[in-house]
């Protein structure tokens, strides 16, 4: 059978994707390498937007239960998130293991094809398609499909396949990351600096199991020259701590670097690359998977809307559009972070500065934005209006009273992956007009629950896409005729 897509990775980006697109109805199988998920977990939570995300499918109640981050930090300079105007909370201590585990029962109930021991080793485009060659459990094989996506990490078979650049700055640094057994360490949630540029990081993922990070000055990048030994890092540890942990045991760990790339492109022909096979960086704040799922949810319904032929002319090249200074920001914030916080006492003049200007609110409204993913804003004003909301996200706890007397929050009314036209008894000709886009837009009529965040903002109509960003709205926000075609296609011919 001819797959709608092909994706590569069955990590939590190629997951999320993989969803999105059986939302939509589309045929995916999902490849990976490994026999059976690895149990690893180098992340430990999500960015804000990326929890918003995961809200919008019905996702976040499923994931069990975690905390929520009310600290923010930016390069270790610490952000009061709860002296902001709006949440810009994260979720720590949620092992990526358990995040892989919950999407992998959703991507199973929704029907995706999931291929473990499946390793790609090359591809070639067709007329209408790419055939994918694989090594399988019972050898070499074939599958083809309309699309192919690489969610395949950092060193990313299907880009070097596809010959796309990944520039970027070389490893200046090494860093040790395990979860240990028995160690009984105190919290140091967002990490402490050691003096002389050193920082170790220690959070407890459950009873006797503590997540370490160690960034010991003069550590030099380890490149795959020999395994990495729990002496090494239990050395490591009472170097930089004073606490002995030698007897402890590792469940599991690895060697980092800061390398730092990104893809010159995230889409070649009928290829796209998502999350760290688009850009690649050190560990910090869970940033680098929150951007991936973000990149998913992006690409999802646009590659659906695709292969479903319902895309308008260009539609998937917005993918690159948007996606891509979304990873250069995301590069620049975490360069930026690691100099402040990893470099040694010549940075105190800087941190003394960056501790002011958090005092600032609106400073320090811009960089948990840039933390959060809250600050996302895409260029889709194609008509000039200038709205305030357009290509920003709607915030998805903003609850509207529905025509029977219910509420339901925005969250809600993206779980089904539709686009979402919500107007109030003001805007009825906004929901004639979308009558022909009901297959790919649900209409929901009703008014503006009081939101002391929101007062005076509610637009009496606002037009938003499955990722949950806003692209028409009344007043002054365009043609709603014109927004409706960009980016949902033509209408649908009455029978």
């Amino acid at each position: 059978m001819t797959q709608g897509a092909i994706v590569v990775g069955a990590g939590p980006v190629g997951l999320m994707l993989a969803g999105e697109l059986r939302l939509a109805g589309v045929e995916v199988a999902l490849y990976d390498k490994l026999p059976a998920p690895s149990g690893e977990s180098r992340g430990l939570g999500f960015t804000g937007r990326t929890a918003e995300v995961l809200d919008q499918r019905g996702l976040l109640s499923k994931l069990g239960e975690f905390r929520w981050g009310k600290q923010g930090h930016f390069g270790g300079v610490r952000i009061n998130f709860d002296e902001l105007d709006e949440s810009h909370y994260g979720i720590m201590g949620l092992a990526q293991s358990r995040t892989e585990d919950t999407l992998g029962k959703w991507v199973e109930e929704l029907g995706v094809t999931v291929r473990r021991g499946y390793e790609v080793t090359g591809y070639r485009e067709t007329e209408d398609g790419v055939v994918v060659e694989y090594e399988g459990p019972d050898g070499p094989g074939e599958e083809a499909a309309q699309y192919l996506v690489g969610t395949d990490g950092g060193r990313s078979t299907i880009r070097r396949l596809a010959g796309i650049d990944f520039p970027g700055e070389p490893a200046t640094r090494g860093m040790y990351l395990a979860d240990v057994v028995g160690a009984g360490l105190r919290m140091r949630p967002i990490g402490e600096r050691i003096e002389g540029g050193g920082m170790v990081l220690s959070v407890t993922l459950e009873p006797g199991i503590d997540r370490i990070v160690i960034h010991e000055p003069g550590v030099r990048p380890h490149h795959g020259e020999g395994e990495l030994k729990f002496s090494e890092l239990a050395d490591a540890w009472e170097r930089m701590t004073g606490e002995d942990i030698h007897g402890a045991s590792a469940r599991w760990m690895c060697a980092l670097t800061n390398y730092t790339g990104q893809a010159t492109d995230y889409r070649k022909g009928r290829v796209f690359l998502a999350g760290d096979s688009a850009h690649d960086h050190a560990p910090l704040g869970a940033q680098g998977v929150s951007v991936g799922i973000q990149d998913a949810v992006n690409l999802g319904w646009k590659l659906a809307a695709a292969i479903k032929g319902q895309a308008p002319d260009g539609l998937l090249d917005t993918y690159h559009s948007e996606r891509h200074p979304i990873g250069q920001q995301l590069l620049r914030n975490t360069l930026a972070q690691s100099l402040i916080y990893l470099s040694g006492e010549e940075m105190e003049p800087l941190r003394a500065v960056l501790r002011e200007l958090v005092q600032i609110p609106d400073a320090a409204r811009h960089l948990a934005g840039l933390v959060s993913g809250l600050d996302v804003r895409y260029d889709v004003d194609t008509d000039g209006s200038g709205h305030p909301l357009l290509g920003l996200r709607l915030a998805p706890g903003r609850e509207v009273e529905l025509a029977d007397g219910g509420r339901k929050r925005v969250a809600e009314l993206l779980h089904a992956g539709h686009g979402v036209l919500i107007t109030t008894g003001d805007s009825r000709e906004a929901a004639e007009l979308a009558e022909g886009w009901t297959d790919r837009v649900d209409v929901v009529t009703g008014s503006w629950v009081p939101s002391d965040t929101a007062a005076g903002q509610d637009p009496e109509a606002v037009l938003v896409r499955p990722d949950g960003h806003v692209v028409w709205a009344a007043p002054d926000g365009g043609k709603l005729r014109d927004a409706l075609e960009r980016w949902f296609g033509a209408a649908q011919v009455a029978a």
